[in-house]
């Protein structure tokens, strides 16, 4: 069950405008990351669903975050159907991320009061999801798009919000060009934790650039 509503959820992700994603099939691993995620000041953490053993290792790091790092809120990503995605909010999930629209998940997430974040890519597809009450769409990959797509598209339509992920890097000039196009929030995967830097043990680095992320947003929000 979920230990944050839609509203705390949302208030993160603005409020930071990061959401770290990263998959692991060991659950210790997973732990580890997460964890070093959290010590970076990270207060939201996307676990992507990938491979048949997915929500047992989600459900290891729900357990955990709740014992070891309770203000930390855990998101299930790569989620395309209802049936999956009421599996992992079974599991703890607080929120959903999809790489693609979904209005059985829309609904099903809207009568749990909880946020869902659909991959999006055209004006008809974010209006869509907008009207089945998502309030922050995916933009997968955002490598294809670009900060030209997210200002283009919030120039008619300036309350449309966006999460590009997927090609988002930790460099100061790719994030601020991304804030200034109007995104809000960004989320970022390899960069931060990947399968190699977990199995070399740069759980430190891990924490580190999390910290040096959150950073660099808030100064090209202006922030600080």
């Amino acid at each position: 069950m979920a230990r944050f509503d839609r509203l705390a959820v949302y208030d993160a992700m603005l409020g930071q405008g990061l959401v770290p994603l990263f998959h692991h099939d060991d659950p210790t691993a997973a732990c580890d990351a997460a964890a070093a995620l959290a010590r970076g000041g990270a207060r939201l953490l996307e676990f992507t669903n990938r491979g048949d053993g997915a929500i047992l290792v989600f459900r290891e790091i729900a357990s955990f975050l709740a014992q070891h790092h309770p203000d930390t809120i855990l998101g299930a990503g790569s989620i395309e159907d209802d049936a999956t995605a009421a599996l992992f909010l079974a599991h703890g999930a607080n929120f959903v991320v999809g790489p693609s629209f979904s209005a059985e998940v829309a609904r099903l997430c809207n009568r749990r009061k909880l946020p869902y974040l659909p991959g999006c890519g055209t004006v008809s597809e974010i209006a869509e999801a907008e009207t089945l009450g998502v309030e922050i769409v995916k933009l997968f990959p955002a490598a294809t798009y670009g900060p030209a797509f997210v200002k283009a598209v919030r120039g008619p339509r300036p309350w449309t919000r966006i999460m590009p992920t997927g090609g988002v890097t930790l460099a100061e000039d790719d994030l601020r060009a991304w804030f200034d196009a109007g995104v809000a929030c960004v989320g970022i995967g390899g960069e931060l934790v990947s399968a190699a830097r977990l199995a070399r043990g740069e759980l430190d680095a891990i924490e580190r650039d999390a910290a040096e992320a959150l950073a660099r947003i808030a100064r090209v929000r202006g922030a600080v």
